[in-house]
């Protein structure tokens, strides 16, 4: 994914020898994905060893650990993302989140991992009314099911601290952006659309504002919380400086050196009024000072869409699409034993649970699994479960999990 691949290439940049496992869901155009692996495998070669499947899959997970033989740190940024689809489809939002969260918890455990880092997000503060949003802020009115899947993640990593003592941090990441970002992230199709002449959509009157944090400074923040493990931390990592969609629209506009066309419309169920990050901790535990203004990170993204992704879509390309000429095998963990499972009917069973949650935690994921599985079998049976060589995917509503 878009930060996930940074972290990497960062990592490698500095000597790691890395293990990457992605999904590669149609969350948006797989192809974008396959272009940030290829990335990865052709600079660096054989320090980075990517592996292709669902962390939930216990049996291919399993593989991964056993043939890496000791892994030394996790940082876990696979997830769901997206606030207001996560309100159509609760359920596969609790299997990427909280299921996959909970897989790699137990087996840091298992494999004795110094630290496990893993993404949160900014959007577990809800409706706060707070000027700047603190880690000791009570965050316990999510307003969406991707919010609560992330503070359940929060729960449970706290819970496995709490009975096994390794390190965990949790990053409460406040809406990230750059070249090569997400598609579906408002800086990206803002920039993509003004240079098109295309129409922007303006949810509310423009007053609603975000704390909104370039690429590169996520990144050295994610790697100082690696190499600084220390208990159980919850970490923001913003910018501390919140602009207004109103602003942001103007900015983009300067940046992109041409009028947006503004369709408003109403605020959308699930969106919070305002996210301002309090980035003290992080500053005097980690030294993490963000050095990218809004206006500078929007002009790098535009540069970056004129001198790549423009070229892309000229020859009639998708953004980053990898010609046959280019494309580098990715390697597939082999599972033995794995089978094709072609109903729903056989997949139908309760998810293995490791011991030592709380009664109230493992009730919560049962139930939510056996709702999902129910909803699932009274709208497309038959579709909602796809298979990939060679590992299952749980594809309800058309999206890989």
């Amino acid at each position: 994914g878009f930060i996930g691949s940074h972290v990497a290439e960062a990592l490698l940049h500095r000597g790691e020898t890395v293990a990457v496992v992605d999904e590669v869901n149609d969350y948006y155009d797989p192809r974008i994905k396959r272009a940030n692996l290829n990335r990865l495998t052709k600079g660096w070669g054989q320090r980075v060893k990517i592996y292709e499947g669902d962390i939930c899959d216990e049996q291919f997970i399993n593989h991964v650990f056993e043939a890496e033989g000791p892994i030394r740190r996790i940082i876990h940024l696979a997830a769901r993302a997206g606030v207001r689809p996560s309100i159509q489809d609760p359920f596969i939002y609790v299997h990427s989140n909280l299921e996959a969260t909970t897989r790699l918890l137990e087996l840091a455990r298992i494999y004795g991992c110094d630290h496990f880092v893993y993404a949160s997000s900014s959007s577990v503060y809800g409706e706060s009314s707070s000027e700047a949003f603190s880690e000791q802020d009570v965050v316990e009115h999510p307003v969406s099911p991707y919010a609560a899947t992330k503070k359940m993640c929060e729960l449970t990593a706290h819970t496995y601290h709490h009975l096994y003592g390794f390190p965990v941090a949790g990053l409460r990441f406040f809406t990230v952006y750059g070249p090569g970002g997400r598609p579906d992230m408002a800086p990206f199709k803002f920039v993509d659309r003004v240079l098109r002449g295309a129409e922007i959509q303006q949810f509310g009157d423009g007053s609603s504002s975000r704390d909104y944090t370039y690429i590169d400074d996520i990144v050295d923040g994610v790697i100082r919380t690696l190499d600084r493990p220390s208990g159980y931390q919850i970490y923001n990592l913003g910018n501390g400086d919140p602009i207004e969609l109103r602003e942001f629209i103007g900015i983009v506009e300067r940046c992109c050196d041409r009028p947006a066309i503004i369709n408003q419309l109403p605020t959308q169920p699930g969106d919070v009024p305002r996210t301002c990050a309090d980035i003290s901790k992080a500053r005097g535990l980690l030294g993490y000072n963000p050095q990218t203004s809004f206006e500078e990170g929007i002009r790098r993204t535009v540069q970056w869409y004129q001198e790549h992704y423009a070229q892309d879509m000229a020859r009639g390309a998708p953004m980053h699409e990898i010609g046959p000429e280019d494309e580098v095998p990715i390697p597939k963990a082999e599972v033995s034993g794995a089978q094709e499972i072609p109903t729903e009917e056989h997949v139908r069973v309760l998810p293995d649970l490791p011991a030592g949650l709380p009664e109230e935690v493992s009730q919560l994921i049962l139930s939510l699994h056996l709702a999902s599985l129910s909803s699932r079998s009274a709208s497309s049976p038959a579709s909602s479960f796809a298979t990939t060589n060679p590992n299952l995917t749980w594809s309800p509503g058309g999206q890989g999990a």
